[in-house]
């Protein structure tokens, strides 16, 4: 076979032509010597154009300076070829990219440079590729390093991959401290468990809270999401912004919102959606988790109130705004008072679209509303219903308004009162006096109101000054039509001299019964300690002595009803053994019991303490009236006494009294007559009327007065059982033990006593009782008789007569003070026939020490004797 001889020429000729690269010959002096098509193409121009003009004229300026160096170097030797990537403009003056191959031609025998050869391939669009993504990695870093946000990316573990810049400025840290690390460390420990409990695979926003380089926390809104890198490895892209502004902002809003009792709301109507701040959730005490509708929130009302808002808000569908109060019962049944308001959007059609507002819980305005409305309400009543006359007027005089009892005094309507001026009623003269600030003259000065008739009516005026916002605006004229009142009036200041002329009426009958009484029961108790007596004068004197003390005990009921009556009786605050005062009591009937053969039995309580504290006087005087009574009206059987505590609160303790007898009994129908003055018990029991009918009046009274209460117990057995309480006091442990009930005075002591009296009967008498006791008595007949002798010796007692010639007791007894000093001065004890109230308190004021009322007795005398001794021992200890 033969072999054809290859046309190398041509053959490289093709190859130059078809090469899909751009070919060309480039002379030393920089013009073009041959290009192939391809290079043609690439640079739009034609081989003819081409042929014409220098490289430079087709180079990019900014690579001309690089073609003139690899051009000097390939000449000089230093590098036989170039590779590298320039650009040229095109003849449309695109720039056109290209990878650019050139390498220097030489002759073979002298070495000299021919050409150039260059090989361009086009990389237009790998470089517009590269500068793009050159450029979107450049404005990613830019964005990156610029951003007020936080970029952050790690993989599930927590590792970080990437941080931006920013953290620096926003947390302190340096991206270098946080990429590579687990950085769950700086998140907030209950983020961590919230984040903990979620799928991230869905992306959401969330607020973590993150630990500043110096240890608080910011608060983030984070968005994010997960991606996969170019290995497939999934990880977490989260952008946080710092919101700790504007959570505290929040915040702050949140507690304007709670403070206000406020929230605000969205309802979305097209997807009928309900948004609410965290407030309204907390009015309404729902879960602030779920998605709410309007038809939801209906449920919390009541019916009635439902129907109400639908209507409202069909009338704010038409473009009304919502205005909307009502009642809303709690969960724990507790009413609230709420108030909606809200502005509805329409769309372009004019079709509601969403309805913006607040809700706020509204129940203390409301409630000082109501009080408000009710004051309103009571000074209404108050003013329509009362039964004075009121008026109001302006500062001018001008009537403003009037109740019923206005018009009716001055026969003027209100509505023709409105307006015109109060002078018309109370004349200019007293309404100047009100304008020009002189009140109270005013209302000493208005004493009648004007009629329109022309009479006048009395009146108490009051005036009061009509304050609003601290301005006095006005006046309010307060008149009491006092016509019945002045007849009250007289009759009371008829009552009141009546009064007073009964109490002298009753003094002076005391003074004059008492006087002359002294000496019958005085002369009595002296005749009987006479020896030699004969058994029948005895029992004649022992009749006048009891009929002495009948008649002193009814003196004393009148006094004592009277005094009770008219509340001018004062209890005593004294300790007493209460024990002792019952067997006493008991002591003074046993004689009767014996007569009688009656069966006495006595029950009482351990619990009784020992002192009390209060009067036993007056406890004796109601025990002897009732066991009186029981034994006066047993004839035959038993009388059964008990005492027993019934309370005790604090200091005070309550007895209870209970007196039992076999009697006869009381007949239903008069027991409610029982307490009544002057109502005679026995009456109807024994025809025999006895006393004055008051005792047990007298007792009720004084049991009242010891805060108990008396009556009579229901029982089918015989006779009959009175009932009765009385509180009293008891003491600390000092106050007990500085009370001796056993305590003794010492009886043998000498003493040595004057007696101030004018009256010679009543001087015998209280002088023998004194020299019977052992003691030494002087007297003398006036006050400035007893003055002297006091001067000149040293008396113990000195018993003395109020009522007395030349100086009365009073008088002798402030001129005894004065005289002497309060070591030296006796003992002085007021003498009076005088038993009404206030006796012994003038005693008292007047420097006198004790008091006794005639008639006296020995015991009276013993009473006082024991008081001196009791007074003596305290100044002996001081």
């Amino acid at each position: 076979m033969q072999i054809q001889k290859v046309d190398h020429h041509e053959w490289f000729e093709q190859i130059y032509n078809q090469a899909p690269i751009g070919i060309a010959l480039l002379a030393p002096t920089g013009h073009w010597m041959k290009v192939n098509p391809a290079f043609c193409c690439m640079l739009d121009y034609t081989t003819e154009e081409l042929m014409l003009l220098n490289y430079q004229d087709i180079t990019h300026p900014d690579d001309c300076a690089l073609d003139s160096t690899y051009e000097r170097d390939l000449l000089e030797g230093k590098s036989k070829e170039f590779k590298y990537e320039k650009r040229y403009i095109q003849k449309n003056g695109e720039v056109l990219w290209v990878s650019l191959h050139i390498s220097l031609a030489r002759d073979e025998k002298t070495g000299d440079p021919l050409y150039f050869i260059c090989h361009a391939v086009d990389i237009t669009n790998r470089k517009t590729s590269e500068q793009k993504l050159l450029y979107t990695e450049e404005m990613y870093k830019l964005i990156s390093d610029n951003a007020q946000e936080i970029i952050y990316i790690a993989n599930f573990d927590g590792i970080c991959r990437y941080c931006s810049p920013s953290i620096n400025s926003l947390l302190g840290y340096s991206p270098e401290e946080v990429v590579g690390k687990n950085n769950n460390a700086y998140f907030h420990q209950e983020d961590l468990e919230r984040i903990s409990q979620m799928d991230l695979n869905t992306g959401n926003l969330l607020n973590i809270r993150v630990r500043h380089k110096d240890g608080h926390y910011l608060w983030f809104e984070t968005t994010y999401k997960v991606i996969e890198d170019s290995k497939h490895e999934q990880q977490i892209l989260a952008i946080g912004r710092d919101v700790s502004e504007r959570k505290k902002h929040e915040e702050i809003s949140a507690e304007a919102e709670r403070i206000a009792m406020i929230g605000s709301w969205e309802w979305n109507m097209a997807n009928d959606r309900v948004s609410m701040s965290d407030q309204i959730f907390e009015i309404f005490e729902i879960d602030n988790n779920m998605p709410y509708k309007a038809s939801d929130i209906f449920t919390f009302m009541e019916p009635s109130e439902e129907q109400r808002l639908k209507e409202c808000i069909e009338c704010v569908k038409k473009g009304e705004p919502l205005d909307f109060e009502y009642r809303h019962i709690g969960k724990d049944g507790n009413e609230k008072y709420l108030h909606l308001r809200g502005i509805i959007t329409f769309d372009e059609y004019h079709q509601p679209v969403q309805l913006n507002g607040t809700l706020q819980d509204i129940t203390q305005r409301k409630l000082v509303e109501f009080k408000l409305q009710e004051s309103v309400e009571r000074y209404t009543s108050l003013k329509k219903y009362n039964h004075d006359a009121i008026i109001s007027f302006d500062m001018n005089g001008n009537i403003i308004n009037a109740n019923p009892v206005a018009v009716k005094i001055t026969g003027c309507p209100v509505a023709e009162m409105i307006g015109t001026s109060i002078s018309k009623f109370i004349g200019s003269y007293h309404l100047g006096l009100i304008l020009n600030s002189h009140y109270e003259m005013a209302e000493k000065e208005i004493n009648a109101i004007q009629h329109t008739d022309g009479y006048e009516t009395e009146v108490l005026a009051t005036l009061a000054p009509i304050i609003i916002n601290e301005k006095n605006v006005g006046f309010y004229l307060i008149a009491k039509d006092i016509t019945e009142q002045k007849k009250l009036l007289v009759a009371k200041e008829t009552a009141e001299r009546m009064n007073k002329a009964k109490s002298e009426f009753l003094a002076m009958m005391s003074h004059e019964i008492r006087t002359p009484m002294n000496g019958v029961i005085g002369m009595t108790d002296l005749l009987l300690d006479t020896p030699g007596l004969s058994g029948e004068q005895k029992e004649y004197i022992k009749i006048i002595q009891k009929s002495g003390d009948s008649l002193l005990a009814i003196i004393n009921d009148i006094l004592d009803f009277s005094k009770i009556e008219s509340g001018k009786t004062d209890l005593v605050d004294e300790p007493f053994d209460l024990r002792e005062i019952v067997t006493e009591t008991i002591n003074i009937v046993t004689p009767m019991i014996r007569e009688k053969q009656l069966d006495l039995r006595l029950n009482l309580d351990d619990a009784i303490p020992i002192p009390v504290f209060g009067d036993a006087y007056r406890l004796r005087q109601v025990l002897t009236n009732i066991i009186g009574n029981a034994v006066k009206f047993t004839l035959e059987g038993s009388v059964e006494i008990e005492v027993k505590v019934i309370g005790q609160e604090y200091n005070d303790i309550q007895f209870q009294f209970k007196v039992k007898d076999t009697g006869i009994g009381i007949p239903p129908e008069k027991r409610e007559h029982l307490f009544e003055a002057f109502y005679q018990l026995e009456n109807f029991m024994t025809r025999k009327p006895q006393g004055t009918g008051l005792g047990l009046a007298i007792s009720k009274k004084l049991i009242e007065l010891l805060e108990g209460d008396i009556w009579i117990e229901e029982s089918n057995d015989p006779g009959t059982t009175f009932v009765f309480t009385a509180s009293f006091k008891t003491s600390n442990n000092e106050e007990i033990n500085s009370y001796d009930l056993q305590q003794k005075k010492n009886k043998t002591d000498l003493l040595r006593i004057l007696i101030a009296e004018d009256n010679e009967v009543n001087q015998l008498v209280l002088r023998r009782m004194i020299e019977k006791k052992g003691h030494l008595a002087d007297y003398v007949v006036n006050g400035v008789e007893a003055v002297e002798a006091v001067k000149q010796n040293k008396y113990d007692i000195v018993f003395m007569d109020v009522h007395m010639p030349r100086l009365n007791g009073f008088e002798a007894t402030k001129a005894i003070k004065e005289a002497l000093t309060p070591d030296t001065c006796p003992y002085i004890v007021a003498v009076t026939a005088n038993a009404v109230r206030g006796d012994m308190d003038k005693c008292l004021k007047a420097g006198m020490d004790a008091y006794v009322s005639k008639p006296i007795k020995s015991e009276s005398i013993m009473q006082v004797m024991e008081e001196f001794y009791k007074t003596k021992k305290q100044k002996n200890r001081l």
